[in-house]
């Protein structure tokens, strides 16, 4: 096959800034949701804004994220790296983060620790694949997303074989394929599994009585510890949080990345794909809630992904690609796993106990907002940013005597 003439492996600056956009996403919708604000979320004007704020909102964000983690996986993953290696750059990636989050989050609502089902399957990243709220809502509710993070991560070596062998021009057919099955996942999710079938955003704050904001918001309050099982509708569980539902989206990602380096996706103008998905998530209001979590954004968040990567080649500048916005990039995993612990703490110390109205929800969540921000920087440079640079000191290095930058990086694994 022809080698790209562009490097894989390069930094894309516009790519890791994009990814503050999508952590901000589901940060607005986790205020709207998470943080108790009474009476203002028992409020007329609280479901007006949620109409126009819903829960897919955050899904995009999400399916921004798994769509990019297939790119970045494939882009950065070289001939020579044992798999072994592999995994553990990826176990380390997410797992420190991860656990500090929930420890600050055991810290702040005293959790029963007594109780394993509360928060050993959260801790272990396994929750997911449970059907139900029990262990999927408990503790750090961010943290779901991880566990599909971890089946990407496991499987992308043992497909790898697969994914080199589709030959260039026959990607655009591959990434037809995986967004038609994902079409038809989401087709019988919803004609055959139970659950609800209208187009009605049904993701809203779960609230307790009074008018008077709680200490604690309801998934992490001494009453939802208590509960021994909180049934979960399946086709939104299998629509949403199951990891192995998420999988195509990773594999849109991971051919993405061998279309911008094998020149296959050469786009680096940005309207035309953000249109697109600006329309996709339009469309949301007006499908049944099986197609509103993931199945017409993919694509389009696709193509948004290939451009900005596409744009970072091609020395095109932009907005994402500036300084702050890479840096809020790089700390943007961090700000989205500290975020629902920052305001749980918030409401706990100053929000509960208190009454608020739309203004009082706006200053909290400014609050919450900056102190997620700051939290997220320090365990980026106190953390993750350490530890990543000393693994890499200890990898041994890419064969590239034998995979030169300039083959895309699906082919510099396979060629011989």
């Amino acid at each position: 096959m022809p080698a790209a003439p562009c490097a894989p492996g390069t930094r894309l600056p516009a790519l890791t800034g994009a990814r503050w956009w999508a952590a901000a996403a589901v940060f607005v919708l986790h205020a709207l949701v998470f943080l108790p604000v009474y009476p203002f979320q028992k409020s007329e004007l609280f479901r007006a804004i949620h109409d126009v704020v819903p829960m897919q909102q955050g899904a995009a964000g999400v399916t921004f994220f798994f769509v990019l983690s297939g790119f970045v996986i494939c882009w950065s993953f070289r001939r020579g790296m044992p798999v072994r290696g592999y995994y553990l750059r990826r176990i380390l990636k997410i797992y420190p983060t991860h656990v500090i989050s929930a420890l600050v989050l055991v810290l702040v609502v005293a959790a029963p620790l007594a109780r394993p089902v509360v928060w050993l399957p959260n801790l272990l990243l396994v929750h997911t694949w449970v059907p139900k709220w029990t262990t999927l809502g408990g503790l750090n509710v961010p943290s779901w997303s991880l566990c599909a993070e971890l089946l990407f991560y496991l499987s992308f070596p043992l497909a790898l074989p697969l994914v080199a062998r589709i030959p260039t021009h026959r990607l655009w057919v591959a990434a037809a394929v995986l967004l038609a099955t994902i079409m038809m996942l989401h087709t019988g999710f919803h004609l055959w599994v139970e659950g609800p079938k209208d187009t009605a955003n049904v993701f809203a704050a779960r609230l307790l009585p009074g008018d008077v904001s709680p200490e604690f918001e309801i998934h992490v309050s001494p009453q939802w510890f208590a509960q021994s099982d909180i049934p979960i509708p399946a086709s939104y569980w299998l629509s949403y949080p199951f990891p192995a539902s998420r999988l195509p989206e990773f594999y849109v990602g991971v051919l993405a990345a061998r279309m911008v380096a094998e020149e296959v996706w050469r786009n680096t103008r940005l309207r035309t794909p953000l249109a697109a998905l600006a329309l996709a998530y339009g469309a949301t209001w007006f499908v049944p809630l099986n197609y509103k979590m993931s199945a017409l954004l993919v694509a389009p968040m696709a193509a948004v992904v290939a451009t900005l990567a596409a744009r970072d080649l091609a020395g095109v500048s932009g907005l994402n690609a500036s300084r702050p916005l890479v840096w809020l990039g790089d700390i943007s995993f961090a700000f989205y796993m500290i975020q629902f612990p920052v305001m749980v703490l918030i409401a706990r110390l100053f929000i509960g106990g208190h009454r608020y109205s739309i203004g009082g929800w706006a200053m909290w969540t400014g609050v919450s907002f900056l102190a997620s921000i700051l939290a997220a920087a320090a365990i980026f440079h106190g953390v993750d940013k350490p530890l990543m640079n000393r693994v890499a000191k200890r990898s041994p290095r890419d064969d590239r005597r034998t995979a030169p930058p300039a083959q895309s990086p699906i082919k510099a694994l396979t060629k011989r």
